[in-house]
């Protein structure tokens, strides 16, 4: 009877320690630049929710070039709060398609989360209608 008392015991134990955790919930994992113009505000905004039970560490966010510059928040997130991940493409001196993946780093139940943006910038004086023709 001891043993069996015992193993529900490291049983509830053991969930219970699994289940204290951070977790993400983003409102969208792609941010879609869509057709923008050279020099445009190249600043898009990843925003979510701790939906965890304990505070959410972002430890680091890299991305895939040196074109996009990510920016953590700086505190920890408490469970139900929001937080948000800043990133600046550069819209300046890169001209064509965006395909970028920005990498989160995280104490969450998934500590690397890949989020990516998309879209693409045109040169100066060409318009989306041109492409069309």
């Amino acid at each position: 009877m001891k043993k069996i008392v015992l193993l529900v015991v490291v049983c509830f134990v053991g969930y219970a320690t699994a289940a204290a955790q951070a977790k993400f919930k983003f409102d969208t994992e792609t941010i879609d630049y869509g057709t923008i113009q050279k020099g445009s505000d190249g600043i898009r905004i990843f925003e979510f929710t701790n939906v965890g039970n304990e505070p959410l560490v972002i430890t680091d966010v890299k991305s895939s070039c040196g074109c996009t510059v990510p920016e953590k928040p700086k505190e920890a997130i408490a469970p139900g709060e929001r937080g948000m991940i800043k990133v600046k493409y550069d819209t300046q001196n890169k001209i064509g398609p965006i395909r970028k993946t920005v990498t989160v780093y995280s104490n969450a139940d998934e500590p690397i989360k890949a989020l990516k943006i998309k879209g693409e910038v045109l040169p100066e004086g060409k318009s989306a209608l041109d492409k069309t023709k």
